[in-house]
């Protein structure tokens, strides 16, 4: 990519920073080096939707992941398809992976199964280590695998609000009892419950629970409690998916995590039928929890604009740029853009790689990041508006400060 001299020397400066990665889905490493990794696993986690909607059908996208398969057999699935992804934005990661970590310029017919036998002899231990800290200057990553055994030392988890909230059944409600060596009759005793289970979580070294934003409703106490009473009686054998006692613990829970100190990060936007992840379902949410700290991720794509009003409006919400980069850059770029006019510096998380097994596609996707960054403020700098210092400084809150003051990181 093709910077200006100013851009240049402010993306020298960006790649000179520690970083926060402020999202990703890394498991512990040994999961990774338990994997049969190949050329496909660069392709990997979200260029699947690419792939998808380029024509591959869902039975080539098993079979090209599936090492039983013949890796020619499974290149000739794969390669009609790639010419389709290659040029967006969810590819390039892997393409700049492949060069930085395995000596290729490119992916093709010629190199494949030498690519392949490259990931597999460099999947071995320390393999996050050197992707991670050495090559990406990642201090710690922020990640969200529903497990907290990691070396806190380079990867700090976060849990999914729902595995309390998505009780549906008095099944459900006695396994975490007895996980957690508790008796529960009532909804005040599996609030409690919950609230030994938050703490849990924190002496193990979580520093935030995950939600989604949702049309949740405010339900009233008291059709709660009978709810909950009649599921611990059996008379509601299973609830809906989405039923009042879900919106009652969820909210109960906002204000634990506040109390705790533990940060309340949000999926906006991004997958599936995305209306329903529309950001602007957590106003109301974020006026109610005002002591809590929201962090809303993906900057609500396609609701960008909706969700800079949002960061602009409450004191507690920050916004994340997370997995934006590889959504597209220039939705990126023109969020950043306006989010100096409209937002505080201090609000603004600039990286989150938010990947699983691919994590040699965290380096590729924080090269896209810290490019983008240094386009905008560039181009602010050419124009008068910041100085290169000013610049530099915004780019490492943005990138290290921010993260580490909002998750209370001890590093």
């Amino acid at each position: 990519m093709k910077l200006s001299s100013i851009e240049e020397n402010l993306l020298k400066a960006i790649e000179e920073f520690e970083i926060v990665d402020a999202h990703e889905h890394l498991p512990p490493e040994e999961v990774r080096l338990k994997q049969k990794v190949d050329v496909f696993t660069l392709f990997s986690h979200y260029t699947r939707v690419d792939l998808l909607a380029s024509g591959m059908p869902q039975e080539y996208w098993d079979k090209i992941h599936d090492p039983t398969v013949p890796i020619e057999k499974r290149w000739e699935m794969f390669a009609p398809h790639l010419k389709n992804i290659r040029y967006g934005s969810y590819a390039r990661p892997a393409f700049i992976a492949a060069k930085e970590f395995y000596g290729f310029d490119d992916i093709n017919e010629r190199n494949y199964i030498a690519l392949s036998e490259r990931i597999s002899a460099g999947n071995t231990p320390g393999i996050y280590h050197r992707v991670l800290r050495e090559k990406c200057r990642i201090r710690v990553a922020l990640t969200q695998a529903n497990r907290t055994d990691y070396d806190l030392n380079l990867l700090v988890p976060l849990m999914p609000l729902d595995t309390y909230a998505a009780v549906r059944s008095k099944k459900s409600i006695e396994e975490h009892a007895v996980n957690l060596g508790e008796k529960v009759k009532t909804l005040d005793d599996y609030l409690e419950l919950i609230r030994k289970g938050l703490e849990k979580w924190k002496s193990e070294g979580v520093v935030g629970i995950k939600m989604r934003s949702s049309p949740y409703g405010a339900p009233d106490r008291s059709q709660v409690v009978g709810l909950f009473d009649k599921l611990m009686r059996n008379e509601e054998k299973e609830l809906p998916t989405t039923n009042s006692l879900y919106s009652f613990i969820m909210e109960e829970m906002l204000d634990m995590a506040a109390d705790l100190g533990l940060v309340v990060a949000v999926h906006t936007g991004m997958w599936g039928d995305f209306r329903v992840l529309d950001p602007q379902h957590m106003i109301l949410i974020l006026g109610r929890h005002l002591k809590t700290r929201f962090d809303i991720y993906h900057m609500g794509i396609p609701y960008v604009r909706e969700t800079a009003i949002i960061g602009k409006n409450f004191p507690n919400v920050w916004l994340n740029l997370c997995w934006c980069h590889i959504i597209s850059p220039m939705i990126a770029c023109s969020a950043i853009d306006e989010l100096i006019d409209l937002v505080p510096i201090n609000k603004i998380i600039a990286f989150g790689g938010d990947y699983r097994i691919p994590v040699e596609k965290v380096y590729g996707h924080l090269v896209m990041a810290r490019e983008d960054v240094a386009k905008v403020l560039g181009r602010r700098i050419k124009d008068g508006l910041l100085t290169e210092n000013e610049a530099i400084e915004i780019s490492k809150k943005w990138f290290y400060d921010n993260p580490k003051e909002l998750y209370q990181l001890k590093i």
